[in-house]
Formats: structure tokens, C-alpha cells, sequence
């Protein structure tokens, strides 16, 4: 069914749009000011982290895709997200493999930084304050989990050892507790298992901590960082700004307004997808494999700033 086309004046708009970034900023500059002054700790990023990973992403991506419409989470947005993606990795590969001669290793952290969007910490808060839904990022989690993933941890795999292990790249990934809660939460809406209050409720209390909590460790892993202050990989990190920033957004309104043919709704979903800064992922895959680090951690950091400016025109120009 298409939506009916609804016009929202334009200082309702900027006020809920500012609204989203204000909550999202604000958590954030905490996270930063508890890494500036170490009240924590210096252990604390990692201990979130990891609290992060394995327990609230978790029951989170498991509450919002228990609840979500199954129309949404395999609705044509999922194929305009996923060809947007394509794209624009294949844009970076080219460019990076083929005229500038990089590594296997650093072209595929460069081609993540470019691609892969933060679908989860940054883009369910957004979601909730700028779509009205926080289950809009769903279906782009579950293809950069369950596709993306396997390989891109395959690819690294190769580039860094002398054999490809698909058994401990399959492994990881079925046993990846971000992974687990979201095939749970998508098999519970496509079978529309009802869960009683007294099981969902404490569920539910458990996934709220989980977006404060996150953007709060985004915040602390600023602290103390140096953009484009390496030198030798200062254009592989423009390059994948650019492409995050303008390229992608711009894929994703013409893949989801000329070759699908989405209604404005849609159309706006996939371009605010689109637009969402670089996944903090790609990061602990470059920590975890040695290559590309200062081109996925620059990357993150400019785009998390510059995708704010990028979302208030795509509110605010396009109609929804």
C-alpha cells in the first residue's frame, strides 16, 4: 500500500530533526567529557564495549525485530539499501585496488568505510527521533550482518593469512550474539510468536539502557584522536568520506526513486540510510586484523560529524 503523500511545514520539521540530533549530540559530548576527564577509568571503553556487544545490542535488536512489521523488515527498501551499498563499493574498489594499487586488506577496511553504514547505535536513535520507527535500520543490519559480514571476514581472513578458514568464519558468525538476536527477533515477527509481558517487559527494560549506553561509548572513543594525522592514507580517507557523505546518499535517492520506484516515504528511508555515518564495526575489524586503522577510525569520525548536516537537508528537502 503506498503511504499518502503528507507535507510537514518546514519548522516542524527542522525542530524534530534538531530534536533527534540534540539527544543523540548530547550523549555523545557526555561520553566524550567522561573520556576526557578518565572518570571511569581508562578501562571503560573497553568494559562498555564489550557490555555493548554481547548484552544490550543484543536484547535490542531483538525487542525492536520482535515488534516490527515483517513488511518492513523485507520490504523493497531492503534491495535499495543493499544495491546502494554495492555500488558504492565497487566505486572504492576500483579506485583504491585497481589505479592506486592497494592491498587486499586495506582496500576492503576502505570499501567498509565507505559502505557500511551504523545501523544500529547511531541509526536506531536517529530512526526513532528522525522516521518515527526505530525498526526502519532493521533490514540493513540483518543484510550487513548476515552478508556482508561473513565476507568481509572472509576477505580479511585471506589478506592476512596464508589460508582461507570458511569454518571459523562461518563459526564467528553464527555465534556473533549481535547476530543471534537479531535472527531471533526476525523469526518472532515473520511467525508472530506472541511473547507475554511478564517475559518481554524485563527484555524490553534491558534493550533501553542500550542506545545511551552505546552513544555514551562512542562519545569516549573521541577522546584524544587526531583526524587525518597520519600521513600516507590521507586520501583513502577522503575518498571514503566523500563517497559515505554525498556518493551514497545520492545512489540511494536514485536507486530507490528511478529503479524501484518507491513512494516518497520510502524514498526518504533509504536515503536517510543512506546517509548514516561509517559503522564503528569496520574499526574492530581493522583492530582485529592489523590493516586499514587509521583509514576506518578518520572515517568514522568525519562522517559521524559531517552526516549531521547531510540528514538535516534530506529531512528538509525531501518530501515525506
Amino acid at each position: 500500500m503506498v503511504r499518502p503523500f503528507v507535507r510537514v511545514s518546514y519548522p516542524g520539521r527542522v525542530l524534530t530533526t534538531l530534536t533527534g540530533f540534540v539527544v543523540v549530540g548530547v550523549a555523545i559530548g557526555v561520553g566524550y567529557l567522561l573520556g576526557r576527564i578518565g572518570l571511569l577509568g581508562p578501562h571503560a571503553p573497553f568494559v562498555l564495549g564489550r557490555l555493548v556487544f554481547y548484552v544490550l545490542s543484543p536484547f535490542l535488536l531483538f525487542v525492536v525485530l520482535s515488534k516490527a512489521d515483517v513488511h518492513v523488515l523485507f520490504s523493497a527498501q531492503l534491495p535499495a539499501s543493499a544495491l546502494t551499498a554495492a555500488i558504492v563499493l565497487a566505486v572504492y574498489v576500483v579506485i583504491a585496488r585497481l589505479v592506486w594499487r592497494r592491498g587486499l586488506g586495506e582496500t576492503v577496511i576502505g570499501a567498509l568505510s565507505a559502505a557500511q553504514v551504523n545501523s544500529n547505535n547511531i541509526g536506531i536513535p536517529l530512526s526513532l527521533y528522525l522516521l518515527g520507527s526505530a525498526a526502519y535500520p532493521a533490514p540493513v543490519i540483518l543484510m550487513q550482518l548476515l552478508i556482508l559480514t561473513p565476507i568481509t571476514l572472509a576477505l580479511l581472513d585471506a589478506a592476512t593469512s596464508d589460508e582461507l578458514r570458511i569454518g571459523r568464519t562461518i563459526l564467528r558468525t553464527v555465534t556473533n550474539p549481535i547476530v543471534i538476536g537479531s535472527l531471533l527477533g526476525t523469526l518472532f515477527s515473520a511467525f508472530e510468536i506472541p511473547l507475554p509481558d511478564i517475559v518481554f517487559e524485563p527484555l524490553q527494560f534491558i534493550a533501553g539502557a542500550a542506545v545511551p549506553v552505546l552513544l555514551i561509548s562512542y562519545g569516549m572513543s573521541l577522546n584524544g584522536q587526531k583526524v587525518l594525522g597520519v600521513a600516507g592514507h590521507r586520501r583513502d580517507v577522503l575518498l571514503a568520506s566523500a563517497l559515505k557523505l554525498i556518493v551514497m546518499p545520492v545512489v540511494g535517492w536514485l536507486v530507490a526513486t528511478y529503479v524501484l520506484g518507491l513512494d516518497a516515504h520510502g524514498v526518504l528511508v533509504v536515503v536517510v540510510l543512506a546517509a548514516l555515518p561509517t559503522a564503528q564495526n569496520v574499526f574492530n575489524y581493522a583492530q582485529r586484523y592489523g590493516v586499514g586503522q587509521t583509514i576506518s577510525r578518520d572515517t568514522i569520525f568525519i562522517t559521524t560529524i559531517g552526516c549531521i548536516p547531510v540528514l538535516l537537508a534530506a529531512v528538509l528537502l525531501l518530501p515525506h
